[in-house]
């Protein structure tokens, strides 16, 4: 399978290329940003999307935006101003997945560093963003090896939403175990559901899983018990978009509720997310933001006729909190967690 790159920063260093991610699966389309608005519209629009992805697409943006400041001939100062500026307005773009925050705080602790001049501080923005670009396959390619640990040969997973290369890095969070034991010989088959009202589970799961050859099916959000009943789910794997420090989990609206599910049929329910994704700062799920998007994407974004009255009022919630007494273990590249996780999530992120 040849591996798509879902951002990259172009030659010259003052745009990247993304994979629009709302395109698929009907066509690849890549797009040229180089602007702040250009960059916020992608991520606040999906183009860009999963919050590893998001984080990375941010400093990459930083990066971009610290090089076009130097060859307009701006000073340090003028460079780190606007530098901040651009950080705090693309951070305003998607308030719940904590990666955005975090990337941006790594490139403003950088602009707070010495520099002799702007270029020396684009530089060294530019050598953070390739950190993350050389390191991604390390890092999510551990996750899914411990993930890999936790399952039987030919185990069955269901997934929920999208956690694959695309909104994270080869081989990805939550599908990189189907994904590394497809590419070693060790199938997992995955059952993924179709994650209303975006669809990203049929439009980029599937998309993904079949790429990687894994035998995935298809299911609605409406079949997650039915499914489980009849005994075809051995395990459940998730990414996440923060991590609260007592191991409750914001993912895509709709993770509560399968959490619910796999706890009534006794079904491991296991999140995989990078480290950066715990945010010890948050104490519990109650402190996560919670996006609210258009009603549209629910009415009228996936369907050639309107689905509901225009008139109706639409409640749209982006992400869900799912409670850290529902999650079995919480797998990071160092390794899995399991519950207290006021303890061992501390101790992943201090490590």
């Amino acid at each position: 399978m040849a591996r798509l790159e879902n951002i990259r920063i172009d030659e010259g260093g003052v745009s990247c290329t993304i994979i629009d991610q709302t395109r698929l699966p009907r066509e690849l389309v890549h797009r040229t940003l180089s602007t702040p608005e250009e960059f916020f519209d992608a991520i606040a629009t999906l183009a860009v999307r999963g919050a590893p992805c998001i984080g990375k697409t941010a400093a990459f943006a930083m990066s971009c935006f610290a090089r076009q400041a130097a060859l307009e001939g701006c000073s340090l100062e003028e460079t780190r101003d606007r530098l901040y500026d651009q950080a705090d307005y693309l951070q305003s773009s998607r308030p719940t997945a904590v990666n955005l925050a975090y990337e941006l705080d790594c490139a403003r602790e950088i602009c707070g560093q010495p520099a002799q001049d702007a270029w020396q501080l684009a530089q060294h923005l530019c050598d953070y963003a390739h950190h993350i670009e050389d390191n991604e396959e390390i890092i999510y390619g551990s996750i899914a090896r411990f993930g890999l640990s936790l399952l039987n040969p030919g185990a069955t997973i269901l997934t929920h939403c999208n956690a694959g290369p695309l909104g994270c890095g080869w081989p990805g969070t939550a599908l990189g175990p189907a994904i590394l034991g497809a590419a070693e010989g060790k199938p997992i088959k995955v059952y993924a559901d179709e994650t209303r009202p975006l669809l990203q589970g049929a439009r980029l799961t599937t998309f993904e899983l079949s790429q990687a050859g894994v035998d995935v099916t298809l299911i609605c959000d409406n079949m997650v018990a039915a499914v489980m009943a009849q005994g075809k789910i051995d395990a459940v794997m998730v990414g996440a978009d923060r991590i609260a420090a007592n191991g409750d989990t914001a993912n895509k609206i709709g993770t509560f509720g399968v959490a619910v599910l796999a706890n009534h049929f006794d079904v491991p329910f296991y999140v995989l997310a990078p480290k950066s994704t715990i945010d010890i700062a948050c104490a519990t799920g109650e402190d996560i933001p919670i996006e609210e998007r258009s009603g549209d994407e629910i009415k009228t974004m996936w369907y050639e006729q309107p689905m509901a009255p225009e008139e109706v009022r639409c409640y749209n919630p982006a992400f869900d909190v799912t409670d850290a007494k529902l999650i079995s273990a919480i797998i990071t590249e160092d390794g899995v967690a399991y519950p207290p996780f006021e303890d061992s999530l501390r101790k992943v992120v201090c490590s």
